[in-house]
């Protein structure tokens, strides 16, 4: 029995020293961020991205899937940044992935996430073929799902017109590290620095694949 129990230990420790941590570094990446046009979560419309910057300081753009592990550790610390910095400059926009628009729904409506959402595709058979998957491979995101990912945009610094909008693009190849999120989104948007000792823990995360609801219902559309 005694040895049973530490087997167990053992192999409890184990799983988690090799549970996977998807935290990434904000980095700059040399590759052309494309503009997007997509449609409305809420069903009313397009979005085009380009559009959606003007008049903002910073905008960061929000990948994620309902589905998915990592994003779950991830989403009210983004709403956070949400509502304290929407009226300081911030615009943040989410797009969402592989589930159906029905789920995407359910779950910005159960997180109570308030920034404005499009999607680009509804159906996880189509992972290898949206923009999102190719964009991200460009940053260097090796990750099979890639959520969430996030994409920050300076707006006084964008392309005018074209399908890049920008050629070098700051990204996040995982989840956030909080601390260094906050500060970078102050920094960028002319705040004072956040009171030392003032951040918030690190959670460990799991790989990301859609669960057996997912259903394949619908292509990609612009």
């Amino acid at each position: 029995m005694k040895f049973f129990s530490v087997a167990l230990l053992l192999f409890v420790v184990s799983g988690f020293a090799l549970a996977q941590n998807e935290q990434s570094p904000i980095v700059e990446k040399e590759f052309a961020y494309k503009d997007w046009t997509f449609r409305n979560l809420s069903g009313d419309g397009k979005t085009n991205l380009r559009e959606f910057a003007k008049g903002k300081k910073l905008v960061l753009v929000v990948y994620w899937a309902p589905w998915c592990h990592n994003w779950e550790h991830d989403y009210a610390f983004v709403e956070s940044l949400y509502e304290k910095y929407k009226d300081k400059g911030l615009g943040m926009i989410g797009v969402g992935l592989y589930d159906p628009v029905s789920r995407m729904k359910d779950h910005v409506e159960m997180s109570k996430l308030t920034f404005p959402m499009v999607y680009e595709t509804d159906n996880s058979g189509y992972r290898e073929k949206t923009t999102h998957y190719s964009q991200r491979r460009e940053a260097g995101d090796t990750r099979k799902w890639g959520s969430p990912w996030y994409v920050f945009l300076d707006p006084a610094t964008l392309e005018a017109s074209g399908d890049a909008l920008t050629k070098k693009t700051t990204v996040v190849n995982g989840e956030l590290i909080r601390p260094d999120a906050e500060k970078y989104i102050r920094e960028k948007l002319g705040l004072p620095s956040m009171p030392a000792g003032v951040a918030a823990k690190s959670k460990e995360s799991e790989v990301c694949e859609p669960d057996s609801n997912s259903k394949k219902i619908a292509v990609i559309r612009p």
